[in-house]
Order: structure tokens, then sequence, then C-alpha cells
């Protein structure tokens, strides 16, 4: 009886001790790529927010991009292996929202670039605002000419609003469009890219070929910033990545516990070369070191 004693009063206090704690949340996070590169600085916000939240996140890529089958069938695996919520970028939002239906009341859905219907919200900046005011900086410069539109989306409603408001906003003013998913020998010397993937290939690949197009497109990750900087983007759209990310998770983990409150659109800049390094923007487009340097 006195061993017996001994060995409760031991582990008793351990297991008040767990059952005091609050059990980590597992959310389950997947992007529309196979490279996820790009989102290094959301993925250290998702992070911070789990960090600070009682989350474990648990990140998975697609074989190929923008397989929107495989995404809904890896999404409904985690679902079925206990995912508390999910935050996904959609590479088909109706098709994503039809598979995942019947779950959506039991596992939230968050998701970044695209809304979704059933979603318990959607992390992005207003894309259609985004996309018009891209194009008003090109209408800055622009003195004539074709303006090449690269259409990459497929089925990504996000980076489709920004495209038809750009393309919109041009047309209004007069000026000649054309849509290519990619450029070609004879594009035209005004390009548009909606997307940071595409923004940054297209801007290498001006810098490699010695190309002499003016590329007008989005994002805030180091590499976009870099090629800005290099003079081989005329503007970008920029929103801060570490922030989507944070706030994706923080809003996943609350439609969890029930304590959704208000999203709102993320705010974006347009920022060209001679914008890098105004205060203003150093959290944007520089937020750890921001952040190590307070």
């Amino acid at each position: 009886a006195l061993g017996l004693a001994a060995v409760l009063s031991l582990i008793l206090p351990q297991l008040l001790q767990r059952r005091r704690e609050p059990q980590l949340l597992s959310l389950s996070v997947m992007l529309r790529d196979t490279d996820s590169s790009g989102w290094t600085v959301a993925r250290q916000g998702m992070e911070q927010a789990a960090d600070e939240l009682g989350a474990e996140l648990r990140f998975l890529t697609l074989a190929a991009a923008g397989d929107s089958e495989e995404q809904a069938a890896l999404l409904l695996r985690e679902i079925e292996d206990g995912a508390a919520a999910l935050v996904v970028v959609p590479a088909d939002p109706a098709a994503l929202s039809a598979a995942l239906d019947p779950w959506l009341v039991v596992c939230p859905t968050v998701t970044l670039e695209s809304p979704m219907e059933g979603a318990a919200g959607v992390v992005s900046p207003d894309n259609a605002l985004l996309g018009e005011k891209l194009a008003e900086a090109l209408l800055e410069d622009w003195d004539g000419g074709e303006v090449l539109l690269l259409d990459t989306a497929g089925r990504c409603a996000g980076v489709s609003a920004r495209l038809a408001a750009a393309e919109e906003r041009l047309a209004a003013a007069g000026v000649p469009v054309r849509r290519e998913a990619e450029l070609a020998e004879d594009s035209p010397r005004w390009v548009m890219s909606f997307e940071p993937s595409v923004t940054q290939r297209a801007a290498e690949k001006r810098e490699a070929e010695g190309r002499e197009f003016t590329l007008y497109g989005v994002g805030s990750a180091a590499a976009v910033t870099a090629q800005l900087e290099r003079g081989n983007i005329a503007a970008v759209a920029a929103w801060s990545d570490y922030a989507a990310g944070y706030l994706a998770v923080r809003r996943a983990v609350n439609a969890v516990r029930g304590t959704e409150g208000m999203l709102s659109p993320l705010p974006f800049s347009i920022l060209r070369e001679e914008d890098i390094y105004a205060p203003e923007n150093q959290k944007l487009l520089f937020p750890i070191m921001s952040s190590s340097s307070r």
C-alpha cells in the first residue's frame, strides 16, 4: 500500500497537469504549388500564430501544381486523420468547396488568395482593387503599344479577379491588351503578371535574356524585391505575406474555438524601385529583419 501510494504521488500530479494543459489544435496547411519557397515568409507568420495560440501545423504539398483533385483528396484525408481546421490556397475554389462541403461545419477551412463558398474566411488583399491599381501604375508609364496580360491563374479565382480588373481598367483607357499563358519571343514591351511566382520568373527571364519589356507584377518575397531593386520590374503590388500567414492561422484557430471576429482585406501598396527602402515599407518587404531589429 505504501509503495502504491508512493507511485501515485509521482504520477497523479503529472496526470492532473496534463489535464489542465490545453490540447494543441492540429491544423493542416496546403498550398496549390509544388514549390513552397515563395511562401517562406507566410509560413513564418503561420508558425508564429500557431505558437501563440496553441496549435501545431502540418504542411502538405502537391505532386503537381494546381491539381485540384489531388488537393481535395489530400485534405479529405487530413480531416479523416483528425485535423481540427484547414488552411489552404485553393487550386479550384468551386471544386474544393464541393468536395469538402459535408465537412466544413466540423472542420473549419480558411483560404488564402481566393474566397471559397463555405469557408470560415479568406485572407487576401482586395484582388479586384489590386488589379485596377496595378494597371494604373502601368498607365503612368504607358506611351503606346499593346499590353500582354500573363494569364496563368487556371481556376484560381483570386488571381483571375486581379487580371480581369486590370484588363477592364486598361480597356477603359483605350489600351490594347492580349492574354497569353507565357512570354514569347514576340511579346510586347508592356507585360503584367498577377502571381508572385510568375512575376519572379518573368523578371528573371528579362534579366537572363536581356529582354526589354517593362514588367508590372505582384509579390513581396525576397526574390521579387531583388528583381524590383535591379530594375527588372517597374512596379509591384505588395502585401505582407507574414501577416497573411499569421491571420490565416489565427482565423482557423478562432473558428474552431468559436471566437471568430471581423476579417478585412489585407492592405497592399504599389511599389517602385525608389520605394523599397522607405521606412514605411520595411515591415512589408523585410518583416523578419524588422522584427529582429526591435
